[in-house]
């Protein structure tokens, strides 16, 4: 963490997560299914939750997402799964929260975007009507404001404020300025309604990093609300989590954010939890926050022309994140594990000694022996097929885990 720290932030409590207040940053994501089918939505949520994710966000739009939603929390427990379930409410939210009180009871967050909740007169009136509801269940809302939908009247007004008094800005930074602005408004008009500073937290989401750092960064040093950090629209596969890691960790590097979540798109048919892993990983490698063992991997070169190590290292990768949700119950710190799978022996046994258990695979030319490393100390030496020597490697982290790491009480390994 650097030593600049700019804000401080109030604890908003959300079931039994806190966001802010010093709490670690907290990871969340968002299903894609249709709300109104309760077990696909169930079933999605408990995947995105195995995976890592905190908080969980659901869409909200019409009459039977609504009415969907407590069916959604009842099959969750019965999973024993407690997720807290935060509700995703633009145009008609206050019209489906007043209409299905269950829904509101059931929810343990409303996100409301300033900029959908209606125009003129009834924005407020209608962003108001959330608020007293969130405030009667004493439930927290999230005020998102969105770049994509900000409100244009505010726009249009500082557009001409920027001519008429020659200020210089350009139409990014008069954009910027209102995103922060709409944010700010709005949580005073959410006080006003009778929520309370604890019930609120704060996002601001556009889809540059450069933008990005540059309204948190404003936005840090004007409130002391909780902050949800995220593009809003970060993209596919890798270029998705370089844009998003670019921006979040300098951001999180400041001190700046409480709460993230990766907006991936996915590809046609595949995993929702890539943004569940990548937000994980993003934390993890700022020393925020463990979630699973990490594996060091040789990138390879010349000298590894097998595809063995590579082949290796991504099988004990999804290996120990299959096992994470078991062993996350059973054993008291195994998150914090460390491995490495190297592809020769220019770094391969340094790399090893320097992890908790690492292995090294001989290079083109090597002798065909793999030394394995335990806290250090070379522990043995595998040989053989790559089958061989994948199920003894994974052999050695299952037992350095029974060995290594305490296992939890009773109470310590009930769900969460």
């Amino acid at each position: 963490m650097s030593d600049l720290k700019l804000h401080r932030s109030i604890g908003v409590n959300v079931g039994d997560v806190q966001i802010g207040g010093g709490a670690p940053v907290v990871v969340q994501s968002m299903t894609m299914t249709d709300t109104a089918d309760a077990a696909a939505t169930a079933a999605q949520c408990a995947e995105l939750v195995r995976a890592g994710s905190e908080l969980v966000r659901i869409t909200v739009n019409v009459s039977e997402a609504a009415a969907a939603v407590p069916e959604i929390r009842r099959r969750l427990n019965d999973q024993g799964c407690d997720v807290p379930l935060v509700g995703d409410f633009h145009y008609n939210g206050h019209q489906l929260l007043a209409r299905y009180p269950d829904c509101a009871r059931t929810l343990a967050k409303f996100r409301i975007n300033p900029g959908n909740v209606g125009t003129g007169n009834r924005r407020d009136e209608q962003f108001t009507t959330i608020c007293q509801i969130a405030r009667d269940h004493e439930t927290p809302i999230r005020i998102g404001v969105n770049g994509g939908s900000l409100d244009q009247d505010l726009v249009m007004a500082k557009m001409q404020e920027n001519t008429d008094q020659d200020r210089g800005r350009t139409s990014d930074e008069v954009i910027n300025d209102c995103i922060v602005l709409s944010a700010l408004q709005s949580t005073e008009l959410a006080l006003a309604a009778g929520l309370k500073k604890d019930q609120i937290v704060i996002s601001c989401k556009v889809s540059q990093p450069r933008d990005l750092i540059a309204v948190y960064t404003e936005l840090a040093r004007q409130t002391e609300q909780p902050l949800h950090l995220g593009l809003t629209e970060a993209g596919m596969g890798i270029k998705g989590m370089v844009w998003s890691s670019t921006a979040m960790g300098i951001l999180l590097h400041q001190g700046i954010g409480d709460t993230i979540r990766v907006s991936l798109t996915p590809r046609p048919g595949g995993n929702r939890t890539d943004e569940v892993v990548a937000a994980c990983e993003l934390l993890q490698a700022l020393g925020l926050r463990s979630f699973a063992p990490s594996v060091t991997a040789c990138p390879g070169c010349g000298r590894t022309t097998s595809s063995t190590f590579q082949e290796l290292a991504e099988r004990i990768q999804a290996y120990v994140r299959e096992m994470m949700p078991e062993w996350k119950k059973e054993y008291d710190g195994v998150e914090a594990m460390r491995l490495a799978v190297m592809g020769c022996v220019v770094n391969g046994p340094g790399e090893s000694k320097a992890a908790n258990i690492g292995i090294s695979l001989p290079g083109t030319g090597e002798a065909p022996n793999c030394p394995v490393y335990i806290d250090g100390r070379h522990a043995t030496t595998l040989k053989g097929s790559y089958g061989e020597l994948a199920e003894g490697f994974r052999s050695l982290v299952d037992d350095y885990v029974v060995e290594h790491y305490p296992r939890k009480t009773a109470a310590e390994t009930e769900p969460v």
